[in-house]
């Protein structure tokens, strides 16, 4: 076992040793390590540059300038031996190895605060021994070259500090609207803290995962001596108060960056190293669908709430337009997405399972599901309304039991299969009306509705289309790949019924508009006040959705219905564009249903030959889930049940009629009353002087049933010969 393990220490000594001959000769590029200005070069679909702010480390802090208690934060929690080695510290290193070696990866680091420099200004994100090699030669020369306070310099003026804040001076600037010089202690201890991981211990949406974080580096400085105990104490009680840059508020949220985050991740390195390396990141954006969404955003007052819309081209799975205006990336960040989740969630799977029709009646009635009682908005009930004026006009309880009829778990799955993601915890009833532990975000939304226009095929859509490096070679092209997720006859029906809620549902402010559109709206609600507004519309060509809220959960004055849709509908009118029908499939046909058996009995029944014109209605079907029964109202007349009391000469008559049937009162031959297209329940005080009261009731002449009554003076009129005369 010895022998083994000597040999296996040999190789790996070669080995390290080869490598590191083999990399002694980089250089080190100094222009990388301190230039105060790299930017990005960004590209729109007709191959323009864009002009949107993308510039990194645009201002440098001296390391002369800064507070102590912000040199000492970062030796203390990132490097406390950064003063005494020379750049790179022996013992962690052995100690991450065996634990790498232990664990078959490479997870642990062991990087001092020089190594943290090359690795953001020299070398990509890789984890390989070779990118560690080289790291360690470029350390040792970087420490051979400069003195450790430019070293530090260096370090604070590259390093990132989350929302686009490359560098000491911008974050100083961004979060707390002053120069670094001007930072407190517990300001300088917080960015030390956040660098680890940005996303994880952001000051403005993880507060309580930032100061644990902020308090753990006041701790160590307290340790290493730089902070008195009261200082630490002090430090550690004060809240996080932010005063964040409103200028860099926008260029967070523009199209350029959301291009650069995505080329971030489709490159797997830090958009440093993108401008480093002089990467061209050629994207969708269409200067006049961008100039129509921003147009269409300011044009509204949405009372200092966060705000922020997209546009999706369909056909090529690609964002055209994005805009948003917060504190924070809009992107990054989930929200509960209310109404708009129930065409994904409930209606599309089951019209795709063959479970409903558009037409299909559903009761919308008081319910309970174990400890869940979900209400409707309003409080109300309306009993049987059909799909398409459920899903239209945003009615709870329909949506809930459309969600029951699919099944959880399968309807989980076909939205997951349009793009959304779920926590292991959403699996309750209340998913029909939008309840995620997390939420969704807005290119979400907008990738799913793609689904609905795109005749049930579904990708992700992307803002990158190709990505060149600085040579002009293409190292990544957005190539769709759409899957078929829906069927286009289920697709085409959820459509018709969202163009009922663009024209006399919740989105009916879009009606106006001179095009063929399709559109939900969702408002989520928090006690008696707003938290999130949406609006998700389509056409055949185009998604665009637009989102009002507060990414703090401050509320807000605005629903679904107002702000959000009327940004949707200024976008669709700046951008002037052809009307396009939703072209409806094969799969796709009329039918004439019988209006009585749906009013009786709430049942979708094909009408007859017979059925009157007026008693009739077309709707739309997939030939995958016709109607298989005829309606028999106007083949042959019902019974009707009497309750018909005497009096002497007076005849009291209870009953409830039925709309298509006509109902004739007979004194003998003369017609003492006539009932045509009733359903109230009807109580007639009728005189009958010869003692026979007939009663007549049909659809038409032809068709008629005859009931005949002989009346007694003091008791319960039954049938003559206790039968019914026909």
């Amino acid at each position: 076992m010895i022998i083994l393990f000597g040999a296996a220490l040999l190789t790996a000594s070669l080995f390290v040793g080869s490598t590191y001959l083999k990399y002694s000769s980089l250089t080190l590029n100094e222009e990388k390590l301190s230039s105060p200005a790299l930017a990005v070069e960004l590209y729109d679909f007709e191959n323009r540059p864009l002009k949107e702010e993308n510039t990194f480390n645009g201002e440098y802090a001296k390391i002369s300038t800064l507070p102590d208690n912000l040199k000492n934060a970062f030796i203390s929690i990132e490097d406390k031996s950064f003063y005494s080695h020379h750049g790179l510290n022996y013992k962690r290193i052995i100690k991450a190895g065996i634990n790498n070696v232990l664990s078959h990866s490479l997870k642990e680091g062991a990087s001092t605060i020089s190594q943290q420099l090359i690795k953001n200004t020299h070398l990509s994100a890789e984890k390989t021994f070779e990118r560690k090699i080289k790291e360690i030669v470029l350390t040792r020369k970087l420490e051979k070259a400069h003195t450790k306070d430019e070293i530090l310099e260096c370090y604070l003026n590259v390093i990132y500090y989350g929302n686009n804040c490359y560098g000491i001076e911008n974050a100083a600037n961004y979060y707390f609207s002053k120069p670094a010089s001007k930072l407190e202690l517990e300001e300088c201890a917080l960015l030390a803290g956040m660098v680890k991981s940005p996303n994880k211990y952001s000051p403005i949406l993880k507060q309580s995962a930032a100061i644990e974080r902020r308090n753990i580096v006041l701790s160590e400085m307290k340790k290493d001596g730089y902070i008195t105990e009261q200082q630490c104490l002090s430090a550690c009680k004060k809240p996080i108060t932010l005063n964040l840059q409103a200028e860099e508020q926008n260029a967070l949220n523009s199209y350029s960056q959301a291009a650069l985050d995505e080329a971030c991740q489709i490159l797997k390195v830090p958009a440093k190293t993108i401008a480093i390396n002089g990467y061209k990141i050629h994207t969708y954006l269409d200067k006049d669908k961008q100039q129509a969404l921003k147009q269409a955003l300011s044009s509204e007052d949405f009372n200092c709430a966060d705000h922020a819309a997209i546009v999706l081209d369909c056909n090529r799975h690609a964002i055209t337009a994005y805009q948003a205006n917060s504190a924070y990336k809009v992107l990054d960040a989930r929200r509960q997405p209310g109404s708009i989740i129930k065409p994904i969630i409930a209606y599309a799977p089951a019209l795709n399972e063959d479970i409903i029709s558009p037409s299909t009646q559903i009761l919308d009635e008081q319910l309970a599901l174990g400890e869940y009682n979900p209400k409707n908005v309003d409080g109300k009930f309306r009993g049987y309304v059909s799909a398409t004026e459920a899903l239209s006009k945003s009615i709870n309880i329909p949506a809930i039991k459309v969600l029951s009829y699919v099944g959880i778990d399968k309807a989980k799955a076909y939205a997951e299969s349009m793009g959304l993601e779920f926590d292991e915890l959403d699996n309750s009833y209340a998913l029909a009306l939008g309840g995620m532990r997390y939420g969704v975000n807005l290119k979400q939304v907008a990738q799913s509705y793609s689904t609905f226009a795109n005749n049930g095929m579904y990708d992700e859509a992307k803002f990158v289309e190709y990505i060149t490096d600085a040579s002009g070679k293409i190292i990544y092209h957005h190539k769709p790949k759409p899957q078929q997720v829906l069927r286009e006859d289920a697709t085409y029906l959820l459509t018709t019924m969202l163009q009922d809620a663009a024209t006399t549902g919740t989105a009916k402010a879009l009606k106006d508009l001179a095009i063929p559109i399709a559109a939900k709206t969702g408002t989520v609600g928090k006690g008696k006040d707003n938290i999130d507004a949406w609006c998700a519309a389509y056409t055949p060509e185009e998604v665009c959705v637009a989102w009002v809220g507060n990414l703090d959960n401050s509320p807000i004055t605005v629903a679904g219905g107002n702000q959000p849709t009327r940004c949707v509908k200024n976008y669709f009118q700046a951008e002037n564009a052809t009307p396009s029908p939703f072209t409806q499939p094969a799969s796709v046909v009329e039918r004439e249903i019988d209006l009585i058996s749906l009013e009786n009995m709430h049942k979708l029944e094909l009408a007859s030959p017979s059925t009157p014109a007026r008693f009739k209605q077309t709707a739309l079907f997939s030939i995958f889930n016709l109607p298989k029964d005829v309606s028999q109202n106007f083949v042959e007349v019902g019974e009707t049940k009497f309750d018909v009391k005497s009096s002497g000469s007076t005849a009291e008559v209870c009953f409830t009629p039925q709309r298509h049937l006509t109902y004739c009162f007979y004194d003998g031959k003369t017609l003492l009353k006539q009932i045509a297209g009733q359903t109230q329940p009807q109580q007639l005080q009728l005189k009958v002087s010869s003692g026979n009261l007939k009663i007549t009731v049909g659809f038409d002449e032809k068709n008629l049933k005859t009931y005949e009554f002989k009346l007694k003076k003091e008791a319960i009129a039954q049938p003559q010969n206790d039968k019914w005369f026909i």
